[in-house]
């Protein structure tokens, strides 16, 4: 690395077109994802809701404006020019047209200066486990949507999914019973909210294009989405407070769950990331960090499902990015043993000169910037930082520069401007 001095440091990026500006930063993260040694460190700005803090206005403000969405966006990446760069979190109204009872969103229903939230349900009981284990897309569509959508309460009327085998006799004289009105405003809801969703992924694909057209990526790693099986079973099914019942409680039962939602996510994942032509799936982990579980519980219900989702990703030619949320210093041992430059990992609080020593000549490691100093300074210690980072993290390559949660909500402004110029002042592999 260069230890180039703040007054006499030239910003690498100035004088080069849009066109050179997106090849190099496209090909710096890449390169990093791969292990490799780009030119230099890489670095990844997650504005979240940091854009409505530039813009002056409510969080809200941003799902409620698409267009003022991009034009914070465009001019934040202007300003700053990470090499990768990425807005708010998704569109609350394919949510609230649904009732979603899992999610609360800024400007709906939460205040408009709010951050979203994710609210925990138990959806699937103790008692269900048969039935979704006899039969999971029945159970899906019959029971669980039902329940977690208050607009789908309707499908619980649904006749068996298994019928629809019956051909013609369930599906052409069964159609009345799909025409009743609670079956009818279920269907309508899941329209009208794919709608909406079409034209929010019409939005991301111009806001990539508007940043494409300043030299300045997109995020990376946004292909399918999937979940560590244990994860899944206990965000969106059972709850923390149930899943760790059944660890001690019905622990076979669970482990058969989560062999049929690992292959299910697998599945998807590799036809997604084909469809998309985007070779990564994003994993974030909820659960199987320090503290949450033993070692022992850690090595039966969490680390071979999540490591076998991971190498039959890997051999199908895609990308795991995980995030590995909370504290992994008793766990990195096990992240050694992926194989080399075929995952990326992302740390929230970890040892991260810790995760270098013991994984880094596995995978691509993001993150190390605490985003208390990024939100108040002062700015020598955020160069201070930001030099320690590129020569521990960084070396050899295999590393990108971000926050650790990705994200720069409450943040300084300046202080933003200052780690990004100290990331490429500093970052230079020679």
């Amino acid at each position: 690395m260069t230890e180039t001095m703040a007054s006499t440091w030239v910003n690498p990026d100035l004088g080069k077109t849009p066109e050179e500006l997106l090849v190099e930063r496209s090909t710096r993260i890449k390169t990093a994802y791969a292990m490799g040694q780009p030119d230099r460190v890489p670095i990844s700005l997650g504005l979240g809701y940091f854009s409505a803090e530039l813009a002056g206005v409510s969080h809200a403000d941003l799902y409620r404006d698409w267009d003022l969405q991009t034009r914070v966006l465009v001019e934040a990446a202007r300003r700053y020019g990470p090499d990768e760069t990425l807005g708010p979190w998704h569109d609350p109204r394919p949510s609230t047209t649904l009732g979603d009872r899992m999610t609360r969103w800024p400007g709906w229903s939460l205040p408009d200066t709010s951050s979203y939230q994710f609210d925990e349900h138990e959806f699937m009981k103790a008692e269900d486990y048969d039935a979704f284990l006899s039969d999971m897309s029945d159970f899906a569509i019959r029971t669980y949507l039902p329940r977690a959508f208050s607009e789908l309460e309707g499908l619980q009327y649904l006749p068996p999914l298994g019928m629809s085998l019956f051909g013609y006799y369930n599906i052409i004289l069964g159609l009345p019973a799909v025409g009743a009105p609670p079956i009818q405003k279920a269907l309508a809801a899941i329209q009208k909210a794919a709608g909406e969703q079409a034209e929010w992924i019409g939005m991301s694909v111009a806001q990539a294009q508007a940043l494409a057209a300043i030299g300045v990526p997109p995020v990376t790693w946004l292909g399918a989405l999937t979940e560590a099986p244990f994860d899944f079973m206990s965000d969106t099914l059972r709850g923390m407070r149930g899943i760790f019942l059944d660890l001690r409680q019905r622990p076979d039962k669970l482990l058969a769950a989560e062999k049929k939602v690992l292959d299910f996510q697998v599945d998807y994942a590799i036809a997604t990331c084909r469809m998309l032509g985007i070779p990564y799936t994003f994993i974030p982990l909820h659960r199987g960090s320090d503290g949450f579980m033993s070692i022992e519980q850690f090595e039966k219900f969490y680390w071979p499902q999540l490591e076998e989702m991971q190498l039959r990703l890997i051999d199908a030619g895609i990308t795991p990015v995980v995030y590995y949320e909370g504290i992994w210093d008793q766990r990195v041992e096990y992240l050694a043993r992926l194989p080399k430059g075929k995952s990326v990992g992302m740390f929230q609080n970890s040892n991260m000169k810790l995760i270098k020593e013991t994984a880094g000549e596995a995978m691509c490691i993001v993150g190390g910037m605490p985003n208390s100093l990024v939100r108040s300074g002062p700015a020598s210690a955020i160069r201070e930082k930001t030099h320690e980072l590129c020569e521990t993290l960084g070396k050899g390559g295999g590393y990108v520069m971000a926050t650790y949660v990705n994200e720069l909500e409450g943040c300084d402004p300046d202080m933003v401007g200052v780690w990004v110029d100290a990331t490429k002042e500093y970052g230079v592999y020679r």
